[in-house]
Protein backbone atom coordinates (compact mmCIF):
# COMPACT_ATOMS: atom_id res chain seq x y z
CA UNK A 1 0.00 0.00 0.00
CA UNK A 2 1.11 3.61 -0.72
CA UNK A 3 2.14 5.65 2.65
CA UNK A 4 -0.48 8.49 3.05
CA UNK A 5 1.17 11.49 4.64
CA UNK A 6 -0.81 13.70 6.50
CA UNK A 7 1.20 16.24 6.51
CA UNK A 8 4.62 17.13 4.07
CA UNK A 9 6.69 16.81 7.70
CA UNK A 10 6.19 13.04 7.70
CA UNK A 11 7.89 12.77 4.50
CA UNK A 12 11.37 11.34 4.16
CA UNK A 13 13.40 13.81 3.68
CA UNK A 14 15.33 12.03 0.56
CA UNK A 15 11.62 12.17 -1.25
CA UNK A 16 11.34 15.83 -0.91
CA UNK A 17 13.08 18.57 -3.35
CA UNK A 18 16.18 20.82 -2.15
CA UNK A 19 15.02 24.18 -2.84
CA UNK A 20 18.21 25.37 -0.38
CA UNK A 21 19.36 24.89 -4.69
CA UNK A 22 17.41 28.13 -5.40
CA UNK A 23 17.89 30.29 -1.70
CA UNK A 24 19.31 29.17 1.29
CA UNK A 25 16.75 32.28 2.90
CA UNK A 26 14.30 34.68 2.24
CA UNK A 27 16.51 37.32 2.80
CA UNK A 28 18.50 36.22 -0.51
CA UNK A 29 15.32 35.80 -2.36
CA UNK A 30 14.15 39.57 -0.81
CA UNK A 31 17.99 41.10 -2.17
CA UNK A 32 17.09 39.52 -5.91
CA UNK A 33 13.38 41.56 -5.85
CA UNK A 34 15.30 44.63 -4.92
CA UNK A 35 17.88 44.14 -7.48
CA UNK A 36 15.65 43.33 -10.16
CA UNK A 37 13.30 46.29 -9.42
CA UNK A 38 16.56 48.17 -9.88
CA UNK A 39 17.71 46.50 -13.27
CA UNK A 40 14.35 47.38 -14.45
CA UNK A 41 14.49 51.07 -13.92
CA UNK A 42 17.29 50.47 -15.61
CA UNK A 43 16.28 48.70 -18.54
CA UNK A 44 13.40 51.70 -19.08
CA UNK A 45 16.13 54.41 -19.34
CA UNK A 46 17.29 52.47 -22.89
CA UNK A 47 13.66 54.04 -24.06
CA UNK A 48 14.69 56.00 -27.09
CA UNK A 49 17.98 56.04 -26.48
CA UNK A 50 19.46 52.66 -28.70
CA UNK A 51 20.60 54.14 -31.72
CA UNK A 52 24.37 51.96 -32.67
CA UNK A 53 25.44 48.29 -31.83
CA UNK A 54 27.05 49.30 -28.58
CA UNK A 55 23.60 50.51 -26.90
CA UNK A 56 21.80 48.04 -28.25
CA UNK A 57 24.07 44.87 -26.75
CA UNK A 58 23.95 47.09 -23.56
CA UNK A 59 20.17 46.87 -23.48
CA UNK A 60 20.35 42.94 -24.42
CA UNK A 61 23.02 41.95 -22.25
CA UNK A 62 21.46 43.58 -19.11
CA UNK A 63 17.94 42.13 -20.11
CA UNK A 64 19.45 38.28 -19.84
CA UNK A 65 21.22 39.17 -16.91
CA UNK A 66 17.82 40.18 -15.05
CA UNK A 67 15.70 36.87 -17.03
CA UNK A 68 18.26 34.47 -15.38
CA UNK A 69 17.58 36.47 -11.92
CA UNK A 70 13.89 36.45 -12.50
CA UNK A 71 13.90 32.66 -13.38
CA UNK A 72 15.88 31.40 -9.91
CA UNK A 73 13.19 33.82 -8.53
CA UNK A 74 9.50 33.19 -9.66
CA UNK A 75 10.61 29.51 -9.88
CA UNK A 76 11.03 29.75 -5.94
CA UNK A 77 7.87 31.38 -5.67
CA UNK A 78 5.64 28.85 -7.48
CA UNK A 79 7.55 25.75 -6.16
CA UNK A 80 6.80 26.88 -2.82
CA UNK A 81 2.98 27.19 -3.46
CA UNK A 82 2.82 23.94 -4.53
CA UNK A 83 4.18 22.07 -1.92
CA UNK A 84 1.32 23.62 0.12
CA UNK A 85 -1.09 25.49 -1.87
CA UNK A 86 -2.60 26.72 1.13
CA UNK A 87 0.54 28.56 2.20
CA UNK A 88 -0.22 32.18 2.53
CA UNK A 89 3.41 32.73 2.75
CA UNK A 90 4.04 31.00 0.11
CA UNK A 91 1.13 32.62 -1.98
CA UNK A 92 2.48 36.04 -0.58
CA UNK A 93 6.09 35.58 -2.30
CA UNK A 94 4.30 34.39 -5.84
CA UNK A 95 1.97 37.01 -5.64
CA UNK A 96 5.03 39.53 -4.94
CA UNK A 97 6.79 37.50 -8.34
CA UNK A 98 3.48 37.75 -10.47
CA UNK A 99 3.60 42.13 -9.57
CA UNK A 100 7.50 42.08 -10.79
CA UNK A 101 6.89 39.92 -13.74
CA UNK A 102 4.34 42.93 -14.85
CA UNK A 103 7.20 45.98 -13.90
CA UNK A 104 9.69 43.70 -16.33
CA UNK A 105 7.21 43.62 -19.12
CA UNK A 106 6.51 47.10 -18.90
CA UNK A 107 10.15 48.64 -18.64
CA UNK A 108 11.35 46.06 -21.67
CA UNK A 109 7.92 46.75 -23.79
CA UNK A 110 9.40 48.98 -25.74
CA UNK A 111 11.82 46.90 -27.22
CA UNK A 112 9.94 45.07 -30.05
CA UNK A 113 8.27 47.75 -32.00
CA UNK A 114 11.52 49.79 -31.94
CA UNK A 115 13.11 46.46 -33.03
CA UNK A 116 11.00 45.92 -35.78
CA UNK A 117 10.92 49.57 -37.08
CA UNK A 118 14.55 49.43 -37.51
CA UNK A 119 15.29 48.43 -41.29
CA UNK A 120 17.51 45.71 -42.33
CA UNK A 121 20.52 46.87 -43.48
CA UNK A 122 20.69 49.29 -39.94
CA UNK A 123 20.58 45.94 -37.92
CA UNK A 124 23.49 44.41 -40.26
CA UNK A 125 25.45 47.72 -39.69
CA UNK A 126 24.59 47.33 -35.52
CA UNK A 127 25.87 43.79 -36.12
CA UNK A 128 28.52 44.48 -37.73
CA UNK A 129 30.34 47.51 -35.87
CA UNK A 130 29.63 45.07 -32.18
CA UNK A 131 31.45 42.20 -32.54
CA UNK A 132 29.36 40.91 -29.09
CA UNK A 133 26.02 41.37 -30.71
CA UNK A 134 26.90 37.88 -32.05
CA UNK A 135 25.44 36.16 -28.91
CA UNK A 136 21.91 37.32 -29.90
CA UNK A 137 22.25 37.45 -33.68
CA UNK A 138 20.23 34.56 -33.92
CA UNK A 139 17.15 35.75 -32.28
CA UNK A 140 17.09 39.41 -33.55
CA UNK A 141 16.92 37.69 -36.84
CA UNK A 142 14.02 35.23 -35.44
CA UNK A 143 12.19 38.74 -34.36
CA UNK A 144 12.59 40.40 -37.50
CA UNK A 145 11.02 37.41 -39.56
CA UNK A 146 7.85 38.88 -37.81
CA UNK A 147 8.45 42.22 -39.65
CA UNK A 148 5.80 41.96 -42.29
CA UNK A 149 3.12 40.70 -39.84
CA UNK A 150 3.51 43.90 -37.92
CA UNK A 151 1.23 46.65 -38.24
CA UNK A 152 1.86 50.85 -37.72
CA UNK A 153 2.97 51.20 -34.01
CA UNK A 154 -0.70 53.07 -33.97
CA UNK A 155 -2.76 50.27 -35.05
CA UNK A 156 -0.18 47.75 -32.48
CA UNK A 157 -1.34 50.26 -29.59
CA UNK A 158 -5.19 49.37 -30.76
CA UNK A 159 -4.40 46.04 -31.29
CA UNK A 160 -3.03 45.53 -27.58
CA UNK A 161 -5.60 47.53 -25.72
CA UNK A 162 -7.47 45.09 -27.37
CA UNK A 163 -5.67 42.06 -25.68
CA UNK A 164 -8.09 42.00 -23.31
CA UNK A 165 -11.03 41.49 -24.90
CA UNK A 166 -9.68 39.08 -27.19
CA UNK A 167 -9.02 36.68 -24.53
CA UNK A 168 -12.19 37.13 -23.05
CA UNK A 169 -13.71 33.57 -24.73
CA UNK A 170 -10.60 31.83 -23.34
CA UNK A 171 -11.23 33.63 -19.79
CA UNK A 172 -15.22 32.67 -20.33
CA UNK A 173 -14.70 29.32 -21.33
CA UNK A 174 -12.35 29.07 -18.67
CA UNK A 175 -14.42 30.16 -15.59
CA UNK A 176 -17.85 28.13 -17.02
CA UNK A 177 -15.14 24.98 -16.97
CA UNK A 178 -12.79 25.17 -13.42
CA UNK A 179 -15.56 27.67 -11.62
CA UNK A 180 -19.37 27.47 -12.10
CA UNK A 181 -19.80 23.71 -13.79
CA UNK A 182 -22.06 21.27 -11.69
CA UNK A 183 -22.15 17.69 -12.80
CA UNK A 184 -24.47 15.87 -11.77
CA UNK A 185 -24.91 12.88 -9.93
CA UNK A 186 -23.83 9.71 -8.84
CA UNK A 187 -24.32 6.70 -6.40
CA UNK A 188 -21.59 6.25 -4.11
CA UNK A 189 -19.88 2.89 -2.44
CA UNK A 190 -22.61 3.91 0.59
CA UNK A 191 -25.33 4.28 -2.35
CA UNK A 192 -25.98 7.79 -1.23
CA UNK A 193 -26.49 10.02 -4.36
CA UNK A 194 -23.61 12.31 -4.23
CA UNK A 195 -21.87 15.29 -6.65
CA UNK A 196 -19.70 14.04 -9.59
CA UNK A 197 -16.34 15.70 -9.31
CA UNK A 198 -13.47 15.47 -12.14
CA UNK A 199 -11.68 13.23 -10.04
CA UNK A 200 -14.56 10.27 -9.82
CA UNK A 201 -14.61 10.40 -13.05
CA UNK A 202 -11.78 9.42 -13.95
CA UNK A 203 -11.95 6.67 -11.82
CA UNK A 204 -15.69 5.66 -12.42
CA UNK A 205 -15.05 5.68 -16.00
CA UNK A 206 -12.59 2.92 -15.79
CA UNK A 207 -14.47 0.90 -13.36
CA UNK A 208 -15.40 -2.46 -13.93
CA UNK A 209 -19.16 -1.91 -13.35
CA UNK A 210 -20.71 -0.81 -16.56
CA UNK A 211 -23.95 1.00 -14.49
CA UNK A 212 -21.31 2.69 -13.00
CA UNK A 213 -19.59 3.65 -16.14
CA UNK A 214 -22.81 5.21 -17.91
CA UNK A 215 -24.11 6.93 -14.78
CA UNK A 216 -20.60 8.57 -14.46
CA UNK A 217 -20.70 9.40 -18.06
CA UNK A 218 -24.16 10.90 -17.92
CA UNK A 219 -23.56 13.14 -15.08
CA UNK A 220 -20.61 14.01 -16.66
CA UNK A 221 -21.21 15.06 -20.13
CA UNK A 222 -25.05 16.95 -17.99
CA UNK A 223 -24.04 20.52 -17.71
CA UNK A 224 -21.77 20.83 -20.81
CA UNK A 225 -25.00 19.77 -23.03
CA UNK A 226 -27.14 22.21 -20.78
CA UNK A 227 -24.38 24.96 -21.15
CA UNK A 228 -23.97 23.98 -25.28
CA UNK A 229 -25.12 27.42 -26.64
CA UNK A 230 -23.09 29.17 -24.07
CA UNK A 231 -20.11 27.08 -25.15
CA UNK A 232 -20.83 27.00 -28.93
CA UNK A 233 -20.96 31.01 -28.18
CA UNK A 234 -16.89 31.15 -26.55
CA UNK A 235 -15.68 28.78 -29.15
CA UNK A 236 -16.80 30.41 -32.05
CA UNK A 237 -15.78 33.96 -30.52
CA UNK A 238 -12.19 32.11 -30.16
CA UNK A 239 -12.11 30.55 -33.56
CA UNK A 240 -13.73 34.38 -35.28
CA UNK A 241 -10.40 36.21 -33.15
CA UNK A 242 -7.80 33.59 -34.64
CA UNK A 243 -9.18 34.21 -38.52
CA UNK A 244 -9.62 38.27 -37.38
CA UNK A 245 -6.07 38.38 -36.24
CA UNK A 246 -4.57 36.19 -38.83
CA UNK A 247 -6.29 38.42 -41.56
CA UNK A 248 -5.12 41.52 -39.79
CA UNK A 249 -1.67 40.56 -39.38
CA UNK A 250 -1.20 39.24 -43.03
CA UNK A 251 -1.04 35.56 -42.70
CA UNK A 252 -2.49 33.03 -45.31
CA UNK A 253 -4.61 31.78 -42.39
CA UNK A 254 -4.91 31.41 -38.56
CA UNK A 255 -3.28 27.57 -39.42
CA UNK A 256 -0.30 29.70 -41.34
CA UNK A 257 -0.16 32.32 -38.17
CA UNK A 258 -0.44 29.42 -35.41
CA UNK A 259 2.62 27.59 -37.02
CA UNK A 260 4.74 30.40 -37.61
CA UNK A 261 6.84 30.69 -34.16
CA UNK A 262 7.96 27.32 -35.05
CA UNK A 263 8.76 28.22 -38.21
CA UNK A 264 6.42 24.46 -39.53
CA UNK A 265 5.02 24.07 -43.06
CA UNK A 266 1.00 23.68 -42.77
CA UNK A 267 1.86 20.32 -44.95
CA UNK A 268 3.11 18.97 -41.87
CA UNK A 269 0.35 19.74 -40.01
CA UNK A 270 -2.10 18.27 -43.18
CA UNK A 271 0.79 15.10 -43.28
CA UNK A 272 0.01 14.05 -39.97
CA UNK A 273 -4.32 14.19 -40.54
CA UNK A 274 -3.82 12.66 -43.98
CA UNK A 275 -1.20 9.65 -42.91
CA UNK A 276 -3.32 8.97 -39.82
CA UNK A 277 -6.65 9.07 -41.93
CA UNK A 278 -5.17 6.78 -43.90
CA UNK A 279 -4.04 4.02 -41.17
CA UNK A 280 -6.97 4.21 -38.86
CA UNK A 281 -8.02 0.38 -39.55
CA UNK A 282 -6.52 -0.81 -36.22
CA UNK A 283 -7.75 1.81 -34.13
CA UNK A 284 -11.73 0.24 -35.86
CA UNK A 285 -9.70 -3.17 -34.91
CA UNK A 286 -9.31 -1.94 -31.42
CA UNK A 287 -12.75 -0.86 -30.78
CA UNK A 288 -13.96 -4.41 -32.18
CA UNK A 289 -11.20 -6.21 -29.86
CA UNK A 290 -12.89 -4.02 -26.87
CA UNK A 291 -16.50 -4.90 -27.89
CA UNK A 292 -15.47 -8.64 -27.32
CA UNK A 293 -13.50 -8.76 -24.74
CA UNK A 294 -15.89 -6.49 -22.50
CA UNK A 295 -18.61 -9.30 -24.13
CA UNK A 296 -20.71 -6.36 -24.89
CA UNK A 297 -23.48 -6.66 -27.69
CA UNK A 298 -22.74 -3.06 -28.36
CA UNK A 299 -20.27 -0.91 -27.47
CA UNK A 300 -20.69 2.94 -26.34
CA UNK A 301 -17.93 5.75 -25.45
CA UNK A 302 -18.34 4.87 -21.97
CA UNK A 303 -16.45 1.48 -22.36
CA UNK A 304 -13.68 2.88 -24.34
CA UNK A 305 -11.37 3.42 -20.87
CA UNK A 306 -12.28 0.69 -19.14
CA UNK A 307 -8.98 -1.64 -18.43
CA UNK A 308 -9.71 -4.96 -20.33
CA UNK A 309 -7.67 -7.07 -17.77
CA UNK A 310 -8.92 -6.76 -14.38
CA UNK A 311 -7.05 -8.32 -11.04
CA UNK A 312 -3.33 -6.66 -11.89
CA UNK A 313 -2.75 -3.95 -9.59
CA UNK A 314 0.50 -4.22 -8.96
CA UNK A 315 2.39 -2.40 -6.11
CA UNK A 316 5.64 -1.10 -7.03
CA UNK A 317 7.56 1.20 -4.20
CA UNK A 318 9.11 4.57 -5.18
CA UNK A 319 12.69 3.19 -4.88
CA UNK A 320 11.79 0.41 -7.13
CA UNK A 321 10.27 2.28 -9.61
CA UNK A 322 13.61 4.41 -9.34
CA UNK A 323 15.79 0.99 -10.56
CA UNK A 324 13.31 -0.17 -12.64
CA UNK A 325 13.13 2.55 -14.52
CA UNK A 326 17.02 3.43 -15.07
CA UNK A 327 17.30 -0.76 -15.94
CA UNK A 328 14.69 0.35 -19.12
CA UNK A 329 16.52 3.59 -19.83
CA UNK A 330 20.04 1.53 -20.12
CA UNK A 331 20.16 1.67 -24.24
CA UNK A 332 20.64 5.35 -23.62
CA UNK A 333 23.73 4.74 -21.89
CA UNK A 334 25.73 4.94 -19.01
CA UNK A 335 25.89 9.18 -19.05
CA UNK A 336 22.43 9.43 -18.72
CA UNK A 337 21.72 6.83 -15.76
CA UNK A 338 24.19 8.50 -14.22
CA UNK A 339 22.09 11.71 -14.29
CA UNK A 340 18.88 9.88 -13.70
CA UNK A 341 20.90 8.49 -10.47
CA UNK A 342 21.98 12.07 -9.38
CA UNK A 343 18.45 13.20 -9.47
CA UNK A 344 17.74 11.08 -6.61
CA UNK A 345 20.57 11.31 -4.65
CA UNK A 346 20.70 15.17 -5.11
CA UNK A 347 16.54 15.67 -4.47
CA UNK A 348 16.04 17.09 -7.51
CA UNK A 349 12.49 15.35 -7.11
CA UNK A 350 9.51 15.84 -4.77
CA UNK A 351 7.49 12.63 -4.33
CA UNK A 352 4.62 12.04 -2.21
CA UNK A 353 1.29 13.38 -2.40
CA UNK A 354 0.65 15.21 0.95
CA UNK A 355 -2.13 18.06 1.86
CA UNK A 356 -2.22 20.65 0.19
CA UNK A 357 0.16 19.98 -2.56
CA UNK A 358 -0.96 20.52 -6.17
CA UNK A 359 -1.95 18.08 -7.98
CA UNK A 360 -0.30 16.09 -10.88
CA UNK A 361 3.33 16.37 -11.96
CA UNK A 362 5.97 18.44 -13.91
CA UNK A 363 9.24 19.05 -14.51
CA UNK A 364 10.70 22.76 -14.08
CA UNK A 365 13.82 23.32 -15.42
CA UNK A 366 15.71 26.21 -13.83
CA UNK A 367 18.76 27.26 -16.08
CA UNK A 368 21.97 28.00 -14.18
CA UNK A 369 20.61 25.97 -11.23
CA UNK A 370 18.97 22.19 -12.09
CA UNK A 371 15.61 20.81 -12.97
CA UNK A 372 12.71 20.64 -10.36
CA UNK A 373 10.08 17.53 -10.72
CA UNK A 374 6.82 17.53 -8.89
CA UNK A 375 5.20 14.03 -8.62
CA UNK A 376 2.51 12.57 -6.49
CA UNK A 377 3.70 8.71 -6.87
CA UNK A 378 1.08 6.23 -5.60
CA UNK A 379 3.24 3.42 -5.62
CA UNK A 380 1.89 1.80 -8.75
CA UNK A 381 2.00 1.03 -12.78
CA UNK A 382 0.79 5.18 -13.67
CA UNK A 383 3.08 6.59 -11.25
CA UNK A 384 6.09 4.65 -12.83
CA UNK A 385 5.10 5.97 -16.32
CA UNK A 386 5.10 9.29 -14.87
CA UNK A 387 8.66 8.99 -13.26
CA UNK A 388 10.08 8.29 -15.98
CA UNK A 389 7.75 10.45 -18.04
CA UNK A 390 9.04 13.88 -16.21
CA UNK A 391 12.62 12.56 -16.12
CA UNK A 392 12.75 12.54 -19.46
CA UNK A 393 11.95 16.31 -19.78
CA UNK A 394 13.81 16.54 -16.83
CA UNK A 395 16.98 15.21 -18.59
CA UNK A 396 16.35 17.20 -21.68
CA UNK A 397 16.05 20.49 -19.46
CA UNK A 398 19.67 19.38 -17.46
CA UNK A 399 21.52 18.25 -20.61
CA UNK A 400 20.15 21.58 -22.95
CA UNK A 401 21.18 23.69 -19.89
CA UNK A 402 24.31 22.36 -19.03
CA UNK A 403 25.42 22.43 -23.23
CA UNK A 404 23.82 25.73 -24.59
CA UNK A 405 23.79 29.26 -22.98
CA UNK A 406 21.05 30.56 -21.49
CA UNK A 407 19.46 32.02 -24.70
CA UNK A 408 19.22 28.89 -26.49
CA UNK A 409 19.03 26.94 -23.49
CA UNK A 410 15.26 26.47 -23.15
CA UNK A 411 13.63 23.88 -25.51
CA UNK A 412 10.60 24.41 -27.62
CA UNK A 413 6.99 22.78 -26.58
CA UNK A 414 7.16 21.52 -30.19
CA UNK A 415 10.06 18.65 -29.07
CA UNK A 416 8.98 18.86 -25.34
CA UNK A 417 7.32 15.59 -25.49
CA UNK A 418 9.74 13.83 -27.50
CA UNK A 419 12.38 13.20 -24.61
CA UNK A 420 9.71 12.28 -22.53
CA UNK A 421 7.77 9.60 -24.57
CA UNK A 422 11.03 7.95 -25.49
CA UNK A 423 11.46 7.16 -22.01
CA UNK A 424 8.17 6.12 -21.84
CA UNK A 425 8.43 3.60 -24.92
CA UNK A 426 11.57 2.19 -23.60
CA UNK A 427 9.93 1.89 -20.23
CA UNK A 428 7.13 -0.42 -21.84
CA UNK A 429 9.50 -2.49 -24.10
CA UNK A 430 11.48 -3.14 -21.09
CA UNK A 431 8.44 -4.62 -19.24
CA UNK A 432 7.06 -6.61 -22.08
CA UNK A 433 10.68 -8.50 -22.08
CA UNK A 434 10.81 -8.95 -18.69
CA UNK A 435 7.36 -9.92 -17.31
CA UNK A 436 6.18 -13.72 -17.17
CA UNK A 437 3.05 -13.15 -15.84
CA UNK A 438 0.81 -13.39 -19.13
CA UNK A 439 -2.39 -11.08 -16.96
CA UNK A 440 0.14 -8.39 -16.35
CA UNK A 441 1.36 -8.75 -20.00
CA UNK A 442 -1.98 -8.13 -21.43
CA UNK A 443 -2.51 -5.37 -18.70
CA UNK A 444 1.07 -3.60 -20.07
CA UNK A 445 0.13 -3.92 -23.73
CA UNK A 446 -3.45 -2.50 -23.00
CA UNK A 447 -2.11 0.25 -21.26
CA UNK A 448 0.48 1.19 -24.28
CA UNK A 449 -2.26 1.12 -26.70
CA UNK A 450 -4.70 3.21 -24.41
CA UNK A 451 -1.63 5.72 -23.93
CA UNK A 452 -1.29 5.66 -27.80
CA UNK A 453 -4.73 6.14 -28.15
CA UNK A 454 -5.22 9.39 -26.77
CA UNK A 455 -2.01 11.17 -27.05
CA UNK A 456 -1.89 10.47 -30.80
CA UNK A 457 -5.57 9.45 -32.28
CA UNK A 458 -7.92 11.65 -30.16
CA UNK A 459 -5.00 14.50 -30.59
CA UNK A 460 -4.95 14.31 -34.35
CA UNK A 461 -8.79 14.05 -34.47
CA UNK A 462 -8.96 17.29 -32.42
CA UNK A 463 -6.61 18.98 -34.84
CA UNK A 464 -8.75 17.97 -37.69
CA UNK A 465 -11.39 19.63 -35.85
CA UNK A 466 -9.78 22.87 -35.37
CA UNK A 467 -8.93 23.06 -38.77
CA UNK A 468 -12.24 22.47 -39.94
CA UNK A 469 -14.09 24.71 -38.27
CA UNK A 470 -11.32 27.56 -38.90
CA UNK A 471 -11.91 27.19 -42.70
CA UNK A 472 -15.57 27.46 -41.73
CA UNK A 473 -14.85 31.06 -40.23
CA UNK A 474 -12.79 31.64 -43.18
CA UNK A 475 -15.17 31.12 -45.75
CA UNK A 476 -17.84 32.94 -43.62
CA UNK A 477 -19.96 30.29 -42.44
CA UNK A 478 -21.73 30.88 -38.91
CA UNK A 479 -20.99 28.88 -36.02
CA UNK A 480 -22.77 27.54 -34.08
CA UNK A 481 -23.66 24.10 -31.73
CA UNK A 482 -25.02 22.37 -35.03
CA UNK A 483 -22.41 23.34 -36.90
CA UNK A 484 -20.03 21.65 -33.98
CA UNK A 485 -21.78 19.21 -33.14
CA UNK A 486 -21.77 18.00 -36.71
CA UNK A 487 -18.12 18.04 -37.73
CA UNK A 488 -17.03 16.54 -33.96
CA UNK A 489 -19.53 14.29 -34.52
CA UNK A 490 -18.61 13.02 -38.35
CA UNK A 491 -14.60 12.75 -37.13
CA UNK A 492 -15.29 11.16 -34.09
CA UNK A 493 -17.20 7.97 -36.57
CA UNK A 494 -14.57 8.36 -38.60
CA UNK A 495 -12.04 7.84 -36.15
CA UNK A 496 -13.33 5.25 -34.16
CA UNK A 497 -15.32 3.13 -36.34
CA UNK A 498 -18.99 1.76 -36.97
CA UNK A 499 -18.85 -0.11 -33.91
CA UNK A 500 -19.52 2.24 -31.12
CA UNK A 501 -23.31 3.26 -30.62
CA UNK A 502 -23.70 6.81 -30.67
CA UNK A 503 -25.14 8.49 -27.02
CA UNK A 504 -26.39 12.06 -27.91
CA UNK A 505 -23.12 12.99 -25.41
CA UNK A 506 -20.57 12.21 -27.92
CA UNK A 507 -21.55 14.91 -30.46
CA UNK A 508 -20.74 17.48 -27.57
CA UNK A 509 -17.56 16.45 -27.11
CA UNK A 510 -16.09 19.76 -28.03
CA UNK A 511 -17.63 21.42 -25.74
CA UNK A 512 -15.18 20.02 -22.86
CA UNK A 513 -11.91 20.85 -24.01
CA UNK A 514 -10.01 23.62 -23.21
CA UNK A 515 -7.13 23.42 -25.33
CA UNK A 516 -8.99 24.40 -28.26
CA UNK A 517 -8.78 28.24 -26.82
CA UNK A 518 -5.37 27.79 -27.54
CA UNK A 519 -5.32 27.39 -31.14
CA UNK A 520 -3.18 24.81 -33.05
CA UNK A 521 -1.72 23.50 -30.24
CA UNK A 522 -2.85 19.66 -30.19
CA UNK A 523 -0.89 18.70 -32.56
CA UNK A 524 2.23 18.97 -31.27
CA UNK A 525 1.34 16.35 -28.76
CA UNK A 526 0.45 13.53 -31.98
CA UNK A 527 3.78 14.95 -34.08
CA UNK A 528 5.99 14.29 -30.69
CA UNK A 529 4.26 11.04 -29.75
CA UNK A 530 5.17 9.99 -33.07
CA UNK A 531 8.83 11.62 -33.41
CA UNK A 532 9.38 9.54 -30.18
CA UNK A 533 7.95 6.22 -31.35
CA UNK A 534 10.02 6.25 -34.10
CA UNK A 535 13.46 7.32 -32.27
CA UNK A 536 12.94 4.83 -29.68
CA UNK A 537 12.10 2.20 -31.99
CA UNK A 538 16.05 2.90 -33.93
CA UNK A 539 17.88 2.97 -30.47
CA UNK A 540 16.00 -0.41 -29.49
CA UNK A 541 17.38 -2.42 -32.64
CA UNK A 542 20.74 -1.11 -31.30
CA UNK A 543 20.67 2.04 -34.19
CA UNK A 544 24.23 3.73 -32.68
CA UNK A 545 23.56 6.43 -35.18
CA UNK A 546 20.13 7.42 -33.66
CA UNK A 547 21.50 7.05 -30.72
CA UNK A 548 24.26 9.28 -30.66
CA UNK A 549 22.04 11.77 -32.58
CA UNK A 550 19.27 11.61 -29.84
CA UNK A 551 21.52 12.38 -27.02
CA UNK A 552 22.86 15.49 -29.25
CA UNK A 553 19.40 16.46 -29.81
CA UNK A 554 19.25 16.63 -25.88
CA UNK A 555 21.51 18.57 -25.81
CA UNK A 556 20.59 21.12 -28.50
CA UNK A 557 17.91 23.66 -26.87
CA UNK A 558 16.30 25.82 -29.27
CA UNK A 559 19.32 26.20 -30.85
CA UNK A 560 17.62 25.56 -33.81
CA UNK A 561 13.98 25.29 -35.25
CA UNK A 562 11.79 22.17 -34.18
CA UNK A 563 11.83 20.24 -37.57
CA UNK A 564 15.53 21.02 -38.40
CA UNK A 565 16.51 19.30 -34.69
CA UNK A 566 14.44 16.44 -35.00
CA UNK A 567 15.72 15.90 -38.82
CA UNK A 568 19.09 15.85 -37.38
CA UNK A 569 17.94 12.53 -35.41
CA UNK A 570 16.32 10.84 -38.45
CA UNK A 571 12.78 12.48 -37.88
CA UNK A 572 11.96 14.05 -41.46
CA UNK A 573 7.65 15.61 -40.28
CA UNK A 574 7.59 17.08 -43.84
CA UNK A 575 7.33 13.21 -44.89
CA UNK A 576 4.84 10.50 -43.50
CA UNK A 577 7.38 8.25 -43.01
CA UNK A 578 7.49 8.64 -39.02
CA UNK A 579 3.46 9.11 -38.80
CA UNK A 580 3.27 5.96 -40.39
CA UNK A 581 6.37 4.15 -38.78
CA UNK A 582 4.68 4.87 -35.36
CA UNK A 583 1.01 3.93 -36.41
CA UNK A 584 2.70 0.48 -37.67
CA UNK A 585 3.59 -0.07 -34.07
CA UNK A 586 -0.04 1.22 -32.83
CA UNK A 587 -1.15 -2.31 -35.56
CA UNK A 588 1.28 -4.43 -33.82
CA UNK A 589 0.54 -3.53 -30.25
CA UNK A 590 -3.27 -4.45 -31.31
CA UNK A 591 -2.43 -7.69 -32.99
CA UNK A 592 -0.30 -8.41 -29.97
CA UNK A 593 -3.43 -7.51 -27.79
CA UNK A 594 -5.59 -10.11 -29.92
CA UNK A 595 -3.33 -12.69 -29.30
CA UNK A 596 -3.04 -12.70 -25.98
CA UNK A 597 -6.44 -12.47 -25.19
CA UNK A 598 -7.46 -15.73 -27.22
Amino acid sequence: MTATYKSRNEVPIQEKWDLLDLYSNINDWEKDYHSIETKAKELKTFDGKINDGQSLYSFLKQKEELSFIFNKLYAYAMLKVDEDTRETSAQSLLDQAKQLSVKVGSATSFFMPYLLSLKEETLKEYLQSEQKLEYFEQDLWEAFRYKKHVLSKEQEEIVSKLGEALSAPSNTFGMLNNADIKFGNVTNDDGESVELTRGMYAKLIEDEDRSKRREAYKAYYQPYVQLKNSIASTLSAAIKNNVTMAKLRHYPSALEKALFGDNVPKEVYENLIKSTKENLASLHQYTELRKQTLQLDEIRQYDMSVPLVSGVKQVISYDDAYEIMCKALSPLGEDYINILKDFKKSRYLDVRETPGKRSGAYNLGVYGVHPFILLNHQDDLDSLFTLAHECGHGVHSKLSSLHQPQITARYSIFVAEVASTVNEVLLINYLLDTEKNIDIRKHLVNHFIDQFKGTFFTQVMFAEFEMKTHELAEQGHSLNVDVFNQTYETLFREYYGNDIVFDDEVKYGWARIPHFYRPFYVYKYATGFASAIHIATKILEGDQETLTSYLEFLKSGSSDYPLILLKKTGVDLTTSDPIENSLRKFTDLVDELSQLLK
